[in-house]
């Protein structure tokens, strides 16, 4: 979803580590700006704004104004970033040109609401299988996330992608059977459960089988 957001960037005219590792002394976090049909831009951003999008309710499908000094005013969205795995603080970021007149694909939280009547009344529970649909639409019409209802759901019932209700210019580019939760009653689990020891407990008796076996011909021949 587009928002009214502008980064301020300045162009740099070198790369490498140690170009990073002044950046970063900084407070800055080095960048690079590519697609739309242009030349990529290495750019240097607030590593604290991108940090706020990513965490934003929108997420890394914000769309917002990127304003590199004396070059162009674009709309991005952040495809791809890197943290220090031990500091947690961003080191660099791929941000995409976004043409609002062209659709593009992205993938959309969906947030369950409620509590389905099968987990309320019927001892069931519910099992989230998938948290996001892939959809392709006009910039503009990206949601921040599809909130659904879930309340109705009974055993059995299961929300799948084709179910989430879309809006304006989006359309499901997802495999509409893609289940995203179902409701299982008490006795599925217990019989998954039961299943899954029965599978298992073969490969033990085989295992000991092999193990005896091992031990008989490793006994010498009693000589006569």
């Amino acid at each position: 979803m587009r928002k009214e957001i502008t980064v301020a960037a300045t162009a740099r005219e070198t790369r490498g580590k140690n170009e990073a590792r002044r950046l970063r002394v900084q407070n800055l976090c080095p960048a690079v700006v590519y697609g739309a049909g242009k030349e990529p831009v290495a750019v240097a951003v607030s590593p604290k704004e991108i940090h706020k999008i990513i965490h934003s309710a929108s997420g890394h499908n914000t769309i917002f104004n990127l304003d590199i000094q004396g070059g162009e005013n674009t709309p991005v969205m952040i495809v791809d970033w890197q943290r220090d795995p031990v500091k947690s603080n961003l080191l660099h970021a791929d941000l995409l040109r976004i043409d609002l007149t062209k659709r593009i694909r992205v993938k959309v939280a969906v947030h369950l609401h409620g509590e389905p009547i099968g987990v309320k009344q019927m001892g069931g529970s519910l099992e989230v299988v998938n948290r996001e649909i892939a959809i392709e639409c006009l910039p503009d019409d990206i949601p921040d996330a599809f909130n659904v209802e879930i309340a109705a759901m009974n055993v059995g019932d299961a929300l799948r992608a084709g179910d989430v209700p879309l809006t304006g210019s989006m359309e499901l580019t997802e495999n509409p059977e893609l289940v995203i939760a179902h409701v299982v009653g008490a006795k599925a689990e217990a019989a998954e459960t039961t299943d899954a020891a029965a599978t298992a407990e073969p490969e033990v008796i085989k295992k000991g089988k092999k193990e005896t076996e091992g031990e008989a011909e490793a006994k010498p021949a009693k000589k006569k």
